[in-house]
């Protein structure tokens, strides 16, 4: 989720609705599984791809969008998925029991990774792979011309066209790989939890993932997970302080940001320290 808003954010996007790609990829990812009987690996794959496929049909009203526009069309994305699913019913019966979407009830018996083998250990070992891969992928990405051209639209939109960047077809694009990321940690989730519901399209999942992006930083696929981190070690560390450390932790965000708004790692240190780095190999 984090690395999933991170790539909208570097396209100049701020999006409130990634959690509504996320539990798309879940309910895909467990019917695949549940009622289709796909392998994990697929499972989780059709996942990805069908919340790639929900993130075009977003983009076609809204890649031309930015700024409030671009967030309050995503937060109402988010919404409208989450209002859908409370009303999708699509059991049948396997073994004693009715498996599959049962509108607010949400989707359990998401069982597949507890009864084809797989240790829990395998499973994340598994999560870590895909996401160092993940990671190897988006920052070779954003080192090429395709990476070039978002940080471009990002940085300048109107420039970027005048420059001959396929801005349309580049922010589609974004859109599309963003909600793939989403999607595969839903799928992922969905078979650890067994269970998804329309309760996990809440605004406060997408926040949170916003929040990852801008706390870490903007200058490397590294910055989300910094931001993760961060938010999850203050979240804790707090936790003795009751209902008021969500008030203290926003308070800190706050002043984060004002004094560095593109994060901890934002292009400028990145730059600082791999011209440090390369100077110590000279």
């Amino acid at each position: 989720m984090a690395l999933s808003a991170y790539v909208l954010l570097v396209v100049g996007r701020i999006s409130f609705g990634q959690q509504a790609f996320f539990v798309i990829g879940g309910y895909a990812a467990g019917l695949a599984t549940a009622l289709g009987g796909a392998p994990l690996v697929a499972g989780i794959a059709v996942g990805g791809l069908v919340a790639a496929l929900g993130g075009v049909l977003f983009a076609m009203p809204m890649a031309r969008r930015g700024g409030l526009a671009f967030a309050a069309g995503s937060l109402a994305f988010g919404e409208l998925v989450r209002v859908a699913l409370l009303g999708f019913h699509l059991q049948r019966p396997i073994g004693p029991d009715l498996v599959g979407p049962a509108g607010a009830d949400g989707f359990r018996g998401i069982r597949l990774l507890f009864t084809s083998g797989v240790s829990m250990t395998a499973y994340v070992v598994a999560i870590w792979i895909s996401l160092g891969v993940i990671l190897v992928a988006l920052s070779v990405l954003l080192r090429s011309r395709w990476g070039e051209a978002i940080r471009m639209i990002g940085e300048d939109e109107e420039a970027a066209q005048a420059l001959g960047v396929p801005v349309d077809r580049v922010k589609t694009a974004a859109i599309a790989a963003a909600a793939a990321l989403a999607g595969v940690g839903g799928g992922l989730f969905a078979h650890y939890a067994t269970y998804m519901e329309p309760g996990h399209s809440d605004v406060m999942l997408g926040v949170h993932s916003l929040a990852y992006g801008l706390i870490g930083g903007l200058g490397t696929p590294l910055g989300p997970l910094i931001g993760v981190a961060v938010d999850i070690g203050l979240l804790e560390s707090f936790r003795f302080l009751a209902e008021y450390r969500m008030i203290i932790f926003g308070g800190l965000v706050m002043a984060l940001l004002v004094v560095r708004p593109r994060g901890l790692l934002d292009e400028v240190t990145i730059h600082r320290l791999r011209r440090s780095w390369g100077r110590r190999r000279s």
